[in-house]
Parts: C-alpha cells; sequence; structure tokens
C-alpha cells in the first residue's frame, strides 16, 4: 500500500475512530422532534406565511442533522449528504419567500435561490478535493510524491470556483434575510474579497448586508460601497 493512499487512509481512520453512533442517534433525534414542534406552530399562520414557517423548521431540522453529522459521524459520505440536505432545504426556504414576489423580481429571486443551492451542492462534492489539496507531498518520493502533486492541483482547480460560490451564496443569503427590503444590492467576489455596490433604503439595512456576507463561508472580508438612497 502506498504512502498517499495510507496518508488518505489515516485521514479517514482519525475520524472513525471520533463517531459515536449513540450521540448521533440522539441528536437527530432532537431534530426531528423539534421539527415535528416547529412545524405544529406553523399551523396557527395561513398562505404564503404558513408556507415559509414550515420550509424554515425544515431547514432547521437539515441543519441539525448536519451539525449532527459534524460532531457524531465525520465521514465523507454522510457529510456530502448532510450539507446537500441543507442546500435542498435552504433553497425551500429561499424559494417560498419568493412567492411574494411578481415579475422580474420573483424571477431573479428563484433564479438567485438555485443558484445558490447549485452552488452549496457542488461545494459540498468538492470538499474532499480540498482535503487532497492540504496533504502533504513533500513526506512522498518518487512516483508517489508526482502522483500527490497532481491530486494537489487537481484539488487547488478546483478551488478556483469559490468565488463564484460565494457570489452566489452571498445574493442567496441577502435575498432570505427578513431585515433586508431592498433587493437593489450588486455582489462581487474576488479571491474571497466581497464587495457590495448599490442602494438601500437606510444605513441599518447597509450594516446588516455587511453582516449577512460576512457570515458566508469563505469570505476573508467585505468592502462596503452601499448607498443609502
Amino acid at each position: 500500500m502506498n504512502k498517499l493512499l495510507l496518508l488518505l487512509l489515516a485521514t479517514a481512520t482519525s475520524a472513525a475512530f471520533a463517531a459515536d453512533p449513540a450521540a448521533y442517534k440522539t441528536a437527530t433525534a432532537k431534530a426531528d422532534s423539534d421539527y415535528q414542534a416547529a412545524s405544529k406552530q406553523c399551523d396557527s399562520q395561513s398562505g404564503n406565511a404558513k408556507d415559509i414557517c414550515v420550509q424554515q423548521a425544515k431547514s432547521a431540522r437539515a441543519h441539525a442533522k448536519a451539525d449532527a453529522v459534524a460532531q457524531y459521524k465525520d465521514t465523507k459520505k454522510a457529510t456530502e449528504k448532510a450539507q446537500i440536505d441543507v442546500a435542498d432545504a435552504d433553497y425551500g426556504v429561499a424559494k417560498a419567500k419568493c412567492a411574494d414576489m411578481s415579475g422580474s423580481a420573483k424571477d431573479s429571486c428563484v433564479t438567485d435561490a438555485k443558484n445558490a443551492r447549485n452552488a452549496a451542492t457542488t461545494q459540498a462534492k468538492s470538499d474532499y478535493r480540498t482535503a487532497e489539496a492540504n496533504t502533504d507531498c513533500s513526506t512522498l518520493a518518487g512516483s508517489e510524491k508526482a502522483s500527490c502533486m497532481t491530486h494537489t492541483k487537481s484539488a487547488a482547480a478546483g478551488e478556483m470556483v469559490a468565488d463564484s460560490v460565494i457570489t452566489t451564496k452571498v445574493k442567496a443569503d441577502l435575498v432570505k434575510e427578513p431585515k433586508l427590503k431592498s433587493l437593489d444590492v450588486h455582489v462581487d467576489t474576488v479571491n474571497g474579497v466581497v464587495t457590495l455596490t448599490g442602494f438601500v433604503p437606510s444605513q441599518s439595512e447597509a450594516d446588516r448586508a455587511v453582516q449577512v456576507a460576512r457570515g458566508v463561508k469563505g469570505v476573508s472580508q467585505v468592502q462596503n460601497t452601499l448607498q443609502v438612497k
């Protein structure tokens, strides 16, 4: 068995030792229980408000189960599935919120929601390549080192799409944010630095937009050039 494979297996083995099936079962059961309680509270609402409430309950469940996977069942397959489930659930929330809109604003909202889901799904599937990119090839020699470096370069190439992923996620989170009434915000990302331009009704909304952008994974800095109109 070559050193490269041993390195990858060692990473998987360490995760396996950290697994706690009992704690994972308890955490996921709590996520389901919390979802049932939250969804019942939605019954007092009606129309699209109820739809949004139900989707938010589903999203909270997906996030809770993803946290359980990360803490107690940290395997590639389980993590990837959990992240995709989160992406689908968040899409459900965003899509439900878009339903209150109309015309081009609604079309743009739905498109951003779909793009965010696709970006998150792609990111989930690329996480293993990121792990390969962090492998220390200097500990290898000969063909094994060359193979390791090839894997590293391929993984690094996959990370080059991160800026577009960040931009899409920031846009989607801005759409979902209830404290933001205006969508007249342009988002651009270069090497993890997000620039916000456009117009907002108040300074508080400009500050909130910056906070939302900073909360997105992969964002290293936010440049705020939003104008209050």
